[in-house]
């Protein structure tokens, strides 16, 4: 796969903002064990988790966010 871009992330989330939190929840849940959701065996966990977010694997459950 080429190289993946925070523009690709941004196709399939909102804002840039929402980006780092999916992010940062995914690499927190590959680094509990979870499996990976794409196939990149060399690539650092945060490389692994904007790829799937990329990919439309990891998606936001909008019915569950908290209004502020």
């Amino acid at each position: 796969m080429a190289r993946v871009t925070v523009e690709d992330c941004l196709n399939r989330v909102p804002n840039r903002f929402v980006l780092v939190q999916m992010v940062a929840k995914r690499v927190r849940q590959i680094r509990e064990g979870s499996e990976y959701l794409v196939s990149s065996p060399k690539n650092e966990d945060i490389v692994v988790s904007l790829r799937e977010i990329a990919a439309g694997k990891v998606y936001i459950d909008r019915e569950t966010e908290i209004d502020v």
